[in-house]
């Protein structure tokens, strides 16, 4: 595996968590029906859906927001050869501080630590922007 091809193991890695986080949103709305806290139609408008499954649509969403970011300067890198060492670290930075983010945001949900995890994730990916920029200067 040549450097340029590693940074597309973060890429896998951050589309797993999409993954693993549709799964958590599935079954916390079909444990709410089981439960008789809502009812299917509930689906309909996410507003008026349980709280846990609600937090886990809302991170949902999240995963196709700040990373289509992450995924543009990863493939960007990749086409142009700039997936160096230097660019595969700062992308497992950033999929780290969103594991870390939607873990918060799945179970305590306190916004003042989801906060702080979204901005290092913002910053991790500003530098991925950077190393780009000076890759093609």
């Amino acid at each position: 595996m040549t450097s340029s091809t590693a940074i597309f193991w973060p890429v896998l890695a951050q589309v797993l968590l999409t993954y693993v986080v549709y799964a958590i949103m599935s079954s916390r709305r079909i444990g709410a029906v089981k439960a008789g806290t809502a009812r299917p139609s509930d689906f309909k408008v996410p507003s008026i859906e349980p709280e846990p499954s609600a937090t886990a649509a809302r991170n949902v969403t999240n995963q196709f927001e700040l990373p289509v970011l992450f995924f543009a300067a990863c493939l960007s890198l990749f086409v142009t050869g700039g997936a160096g060492i230097a660019a595969v670290i700062v992308a497992w930075a950033f999929v780290l501080a969103r594991v870390a983010h939607a873990w918060v945001h799945l179970t305590s949900n306190r916004i003042r630590n989801r906060r702080m995890l979204f901005i290092l994730g913002l910053l991790v990916n500003f530098v991925q922007w950077l190393l780009l920029a000076i890759h093609i200067a």
